[in-house]
């Protein structure tokens, strides 16, 4: 787990207006169960509530999403246009980031290629399909308040992919080799059963656990380095099944925002839950027996 918040330059006059956004990340510092105070929903416009799918081009895929003229990759239209629309009246930039999450293809010259963030005016035309923008009055989202929304957007889906390199780091060491990301879905409509269990602990049990339910979920698809695979698709690779619940966090010190991400690998198979044990007992064996060279 790990959590991410804004920085004292940042300034919020509403939920849904950001600006001069800086953000910074601490160590990820995760107990088996939230406290009261670690998970709470909050209204981000950066990620898509519950009833709602995301259509930036970041690592979200929505499941529901028409096949139609859409890469099956990150379920976006092919043909995403960045263009000014009626009644727009800031002039966004046009210009995405690319991230530094290598994806699971290379260019004709056999270099990786990495996944490249939504440019403010993609993500604007996103949200207007979306309704989330009328463009007649601009409410909703302010129009100002979208190039911070990118910045926060692409800062924490960085944060996610340094979770799972965290996640992979044996497997990393084993094989020389970094991980890449395939493909993703963002999932707002489906509690994961953690999620779930975190809600009814908060609700049993108040002055310990929040119940609070994440603000959105996705499904990363990570290719792990794995010689003995003989996968069609990506030999050399066995495909991975990372969960990442998103919660919002309570105000720090500053009355600044906070954001949670909750990562892990999906209870898919035995190696996915012996990685998860590990993850969780290992930081226990080595503070109590600190000269046992033993690792799960």
């Amino acid at each position: 787990m790990g959590w991410f918040w804004a920085d004292a330059n940042f300034k919020r006059n509403s939920a849904a207006n950001f600006a001069s956004m800086e953000t910074s990340s601490s160590p990820s510092k995760c107990p088996v169960m939230p406290t009261k105070n670690e998970s709470s929903t909050s209204g981000c416009p950066v990620m898509p509530s519950k009833s709602e799918t995301s259509t930036s081009g970041c690592p979200v895929i929505a499941d529901d999403a028409p096949a139609h003229g859409i890469n099956p990759l990150n379920n976006m239209p092919y043909s995403l246009d960045e263009v000014k629309q009626p009644g727009q009246k800031l002039d966004l930039s046009t210009s995405g980031t690319v991230s530094s999450i290598p994806k699971g293809t290379t260019d004709s010259q056999g270099n990786p290629e990495y996944w490249e963030f939504p440019s403010p005016q993609k993500m604007y035309n996103a949200m207007l399909r979306k309704g989330k923008i009328d463009p007649n009055t601009g409410e909703q989202i302010p129009e100002d308040a979208v190039e911070s929304m990118v910045f926060v957007h692409n800062y924490l889906n960085e944060g996610c992919w340094e979770e799972i390199l965290e996640w992979e780091k044996p497997y990393i060491e084993a094989a020389n080799q970094a991980p890449k990301l395939w493909k993703f879905m963002g999932k707002p409509h489906q509690l994961t059963p953690r999620a779930r269990c975190y809600h009814w602990l908060g609700m049993l049990f108040p002055s310990k656990f929040s119940s609070e339910l994440p603000f959105d979920r996705h499904d990363w698809i990570v290719l792990r380095p794995d010689p003995n695979s003989v996968s069609g698709d990506h030999p050399g690779y066995r495909s991975v099944r990372y969960v990442i619940d998103f919660y919002g966090g309570p105000d720090d010190e500053h009355g600044l925002p906070t954001f949670h991400l909750d990562v892990r690998p999906g209870l898919d198979n035995l190696t996915n839950a012996k990685d998860r044990f590990r993850k969780w007992t290992q930081p226990v064996l080595d503070k109590y027996f600190p000269n046992d060279n033993r690792k799960i």
